[in-house]
């Protein structure tokens, strides 16, 4: 398991704004001007939760003319799925069963 990559996804995650972000790329392509009327912050906040959404590699972005639109990275959120169990399945992959008794 790559610890820092999962501490930046579970940091990505921590934030209530951001999950709903989350939430509703799952069900599509989004530019920020959809997002924002959802919210009460401004463009320059919602740019600020997209670049860690984006470092994160939960969301992608492309840009067409002025807007910029968002997506869930697929293959990423199948990852992202897969950590809990991972945590807290005792397999083979576990780091217990990495440390010599």
């Amino acid at each position: 398991m790559d610890y820092e990559r999962t501490a930046k996804l579970f940091k990505a995650l921590g934030d209530s704004k951001r999950v709903q972000i989350i939430d509703m790329l799952s069900c599509g392509e989004l530019c920020a001007c959809d997002l924002l009327e959802h919210f009460d912050f401004t463009q320059p906040t919602l740019s600020h939760h997209m670049k860690v959404l984006i470092n994160a590699g939960i969301v992608q972005t492309r840009k067409s003319g002025t807007w910029h639109y968002y997506s869930l990275n697929e293959q990423n959120m199948i990852s992202l799925s897969e950590i809990i169990p991972n945590l807290v399945q005792n397999s083979k992959a576990c780091i217990c069963h990495k440390v010599e008794n």
